[in-house]
């Protein structure tokens, strides 16, 4: 309830535009109404967004549970997970320009809607390919509800007051993830692992009754599209996207982080697992910290801005990921591990919610088409990264595995902080 206070606190700040990352804006006494944040619809955005993050990581825990049900190893089992992040990942790259035609409001809820049923589904089938399949279909309703959202709140959101906001919309994402790492070990203890499922899509569907309102109540989350949009087709909005060179460093900038910081991330858990002797639990408490870290960056956003400006903040978040990776390399004791990792969160959300503010408005004429192509990069890159990542930790073990991105990310935050400040 904090988070959703805060999204309140920045949507009604004050009747001024503010400083706009450190540079002060004349004071104006009234918004007009097509400024005011839509608070309510963000925060049920930030429901859908929740379940939709949740599915992500679910299978994780649950993988021993499924393997056994359907008599098979885990590895065979892990075609689940295999199939829910192709489908959740490409599915990104055809939602766009649905979204800029229809509405982006309206088509979340649909897929929201859609999501429901097909995660039910999984709860009910009776062996792993057709577990399988029906991940893959969830993943691919499931996959339109974030990149979708961050469009629509790109379109009722000011420049000027749209990163902390966004950053407070993320939070729901975070406690996604968390909730989902969570669920998958616990309710699949109490429960089995196919009522997981059926919680899940109790929650998506509490997640649809909620946009479903907003549709019926405010006419702003019925709107097809924002008035700086001119969406003409997928390839002309593919186009529009693609040939905006200020799009292409974004999409650029987001590919090289998911790929060196999730890259090297993906093994933190088999590092300490390994290299210390920790317990699964201890590993799970301990890499969970990377959502701690996150809900600090989303508790602090304004302060942050405040104090950085936007390019600081990049360049913020760069250092304290490789300060913190440095750590996680040389560390000689396991309990140095909870604070890089918590490091590692607060500084990827710094330098990510920097990407995801001007992914947002890189191409305002086809806003749901860039960012679902901003969000492609990330699901491509985390794929190259982790695949690279194990032929490194098979062969030379975490320790240069984490002093890649201690030694990348704080290159690309500069560069990318260089080319923002030549912008303003």
């Amino acid at each position: 309830m904090g988070a959703l206070r805060c999204i309140r606190r920045v949507s009604a700040a004050s009747h001024f535009a503010g400083k706009r990352y450190g540079k002060p804006n004349a004071r104006v006494t009234a918004l007009p109404a097509a400024q005011i944040v839509p608070t309510r619809s963000i925060i049920l955005l930030a429901g859908a967004g929740f379940a939709s993050q949740a599915m992500v990581r679910v299978t994780d825990s649950l993988l021993p549970q499924i393997a056994a049900d359907f008599g098979t190893t885990v590895g065979e089992a892990s075609i689940v997970v295999a199939a829910y992040a192709v489908s959740h990942g490409s599915i990104q790259l055809i939602i766009g320009p649905v979204g800029d035609r229809f509405g982006k409001y309206r088509t979340v809820a649909v897929m929201c809607a859609l999501a429901t049923i097909l995660v039910a589904l999984c709860g009910t089938v009776q062996s792993l390919s057709a577990l399988a399949v029906a991940r893959f279909a969830s993943g691919a309703a499931a996959g339109w509800i974030i990149p979708i959202s961050m469009a629509y709140v790109g379109d009722v959101t000011p420049y000027e007051r749209r990163q902390p906001i966004l950053a407070r919309y993320l939070s729901g994402q975070i406690f996604g993830q968390l909730f989902g790492q969570a669920a998958g070990g616990v309710l699949g203890d109490l429960l089995g692992w196919r009522n997981v499922f059926f919680v899940l899509a109790g929650m998506f569907a509490l997640a649809t009754a909620g946009l479903i309102f907003e549709l019926l109540n405010n006419p702003r989350a019925r709107a097809v599209g924002h008035p700086d949009e001119t969406s003409r087709g997928f390839v002309a909005d593919y186009a529009a996207v693609l040939s905006n060179p200020w799009a292409r460093i974004v999409i650029l900038a987001v590919f090289i982080e998911a790929s060196t910081a999730w890259g090297a991330f993906a093994y933190v858990g088999a590092d300490l697992h390994l290299r210390f002797g920790l317990s699964f639990t201890a590993v799970g408490l301990i890499v969970g910290t990377f959502g701690v870290g996150g809900l600090l960056y989303a508790a602090s956003v304004q302060q942050l801005v405040n104090l950085f400006g936007q390019s600081g903040l990049a360049v913020f978040g760069g250092v304290m990921m490789a300060l913190a990776y440095a750590i996680l390399a040389i560390g000689a004791t396991w309990w140095l591990a909870p604070v890089a990792v918590t490091a590692i969160g607060l500084g990827f959300y710094a330098l990510h919610n920097t990407l995801q503010t001007n992914a947002t408005q890189m191409t305002p004429e086809a806003r749901g088409t860039a960012v679902a192509i901003f969000s492609s990069a990330i699901y491509l890159g985390q794929m190259l990264g982790v695949a690279a990542g194990a032929l490194v930790f098979d062969r030379f073990t975490a320790v240069p595995l984490f002093l890649v991105p201690a030694l990348v990310l704080p290159v690309l935050a500069w560069w990318f902080a260089m080319q923002l400040r030549r912008r303003e």
